[in-house]
């Protein structure tokens, strides 16, 4: 690649991108945190997972209701899902004209409070679009296909409880120092949610093995080694074991601090023994994200630049390319080329934990868990 570490990366940023700001590598650094959530994202995307996946979403710490926690990405279960059709128009598509076209079709939505967001306003998509929820699931909405003078849009019930999370961790440091004081801080952070949030909570032996230990409802108990009772836990069909489990999946970019997946330091340590999955986007991965798609692309992928600039050029009125709000054209780019490209883009991380595992496995556990049946498992 051009660049052999994601900090020259950010100088480059920083000079012809983020110059006209007050701090430019501070702001490139925000930048390249925003698209390591943007490649998490349209992974999962392509993994056929869209309609599972909620964006910032409350988490609530298992056995403590009281105290919760924002997450990146969580996959939750579909309840029931409905397609309708509205008349294509210059103005937005909003929550309520798509909560008015399911009413029409007799859809069912007693308990569900509508939400005020636009799916689609000026160009601009919403990702994983709330339009409604209850005190038990989430409404959302997207965009299936475009004919004629018509949009057909995919709506679909989520229920609360998610089955997996995903995190992105990324952490920059001052120019000349090696460590940041915030960088153990924030792995301890995200380490703190990954181990809250599932039924299934880790413990160490004195040996120093890891393992789990998950709770029953009648107060009794399984403890294997952690790898072992994660397998077990996911390709089971144990209501018990399922109904409050949650797969903690963790992504980390590299910046100075991190080091890299075969030279780990204190903070990849730490959020290595705290989710169950931590995935390592290598420098050699982003670089191609980067290079690919934002500052040198081919003529297909050149208006996914156009509007990343556009996003961060001085005096923007909306930032267009990000995990939430995202230019329509510029995401179907993005899917068609994480979609024929996805060999590549699965080799752009490495697995940190569990030991021995592959970016395949974890496709298959988050394929397993999506196919449970979660109406009867969360009775």
């Amino acid at each position: 690649m051009t660049y052999k570490s994601v900090d020259k990366l950010q100088k480059v940023l920083a000079s012809n991108v983020f110059n006209h700001t007050k701090d430019s590598k501070k702001a490139a650094g925000r930048c390249l945190g925003t698209l390591v959530e943007i490649i998490t994202y349209y992974l999962l995307k392509t993994w056929g997972l869209d309609d599972q996946i909620s964006i910032e979403r409350r988490l609530e710490e298992y056995g403590n209701s009281d105290i919760t926690h924002n997450v990146e990405y969580s996959l939750h279960p579909v309840i029931r899902s409905s397609i309708v059709t509205i008349e294509k128009s210059e103005k937005a598509i909003t929550a309520n004209a798509i909560i008015n076209a399911l009413k029409a079709t007799g859809f069912d939505l007693k308990n569900l409070k509508q939400k005020q967001n636009d799916l689609l306003k000026k160009g601009i998509l919403r990702n994983a679009c709330t339009i409604a929820d209850s005190d038990n699931s989430f409404l959302l909405a997207s965009i299936k296909s475009s004919k004629n003078n018509q949009l057909e849009l995919y709506t679909y019930e989520q229920s609360k409880k998610p089955y997996a999370i995903f995190e992105c961790k990324r952490v920059g440091v001052e120019e000349g120092l090696n460590k940041g004081p915030q960088t153990i801080e924030k792995a301890k952070q995200g380490a703190y949610t990954a181990r809250i949030a599932s039924s299934l909570q880790k413990i160490r032996t004195e040996s120093g093995d890891l393992h789990g230990i998950i709770y029953k409802s009648d107060g009794s108990y399984i403890i294997k080694p952690l790898t072992e009772l994660i397998g077990e836990i996911v390709y089971s069909n144990d209501k018990e074991l399922l109904r409050r489990f949650i797969l903690t999946v963790g992504v980390v970019s590299n910046h100075g601090n991190w080091f890299t997946s075969e030279n780990p330091n204190k903070e990849l340590k730490v959020l290595a023994q705290s989710y169950d999955w931590l995935l390592f986007l290598t420098d050699n991965g982003f670089s191609e994200f980067i290079d690919s798609l934002l500052l040198k692309p081919i003529k297909k992928y050149k208006l996914i630049r156009d509007v990343f600039l556009e996003s961060y050029i001085e005096g923007k009125k909306k930032n267009q390319f990000t995990k939430v709000h995202m230019n329509l054209e510029a995401d179907k780019i993005l899917f068609d080329y994480f979609n024929e490209n996805l060999k590549l883009v699965e080799n752009w991380f490495n697995i940190i934990a569990p030991e021995n595992k592959k970016i395949v496995n974890l496709k298959e556990n988050l394929n397993e868990l999506k196919h449970k049946t979660w109406t009867t498992i969360l009775k």
